[in-house]
């Protein structure tokens, strides 16, 4: 079990889940503070900062390069929309109830319960936001993906 400096990606910002924890995995990664096991997964196409990018229709690249000129979450945030949209709450909506499953009965699955095992964890536990907060010392959410 690991604490990282981060948001658990059930945090909201602009109502978007995950988003400010992308956002928190930047900047220690700008500052050379992301822990070494992050670093795999860090801006992964098909994993949640490459879905939650996909979704704002913005590059994890030119992401990375906004966070480091500054800012609050809701002004990167801003930045994203003024890209290209900004979704309306029911795109918004949608995206939260993908990403808060994900990992539940789906092609990612295989992995998590993989993962899960090699680290002598439970594997029932069911979601990505499940398994990452119960890796970073969150259970007290667990199962609270509202």
């Amino acid at each position: 079990m690991i604490n990282p400096p981060m948001r658990s990606p059930r945090g909201k910002t602009g109502g978007l889940y995950h988003f400010g924890r992308m956002l928190d995995k930047i900047r220690l990664f700008q500052k050379n503070e992301l822990p070494e096991e992050y670093h795999e997964n860090f801006g992964l196409s098909v994993g949640l900062d490459g879905f939650c990018c996909a979704f704002l229709d913005v590059d994890f690249e030119e992401l990375k390069d906004r966070v480091s000129q500054g800012g609050t979450d809701e002004e990167i945030l801003e930045w994203c929309y003024s890209k290209t949209r900004k979704p309306s709450k029911r795109q918004i909506k949608i995206w939260n109830e993908f990403s808060r499953k994900l990992g539940w009965n789906d092609y990612v699955t295989r992995v998590r319960i993989k993962l899960m095992e090699e680290e002598g964890l439970d594997p029932s536990i069911n979601t990505s936001f499940e398994t990452i907060d119960f890796r970073e010392g969150r259970t007290g959410s667990l199962g609270k993906n509202s």
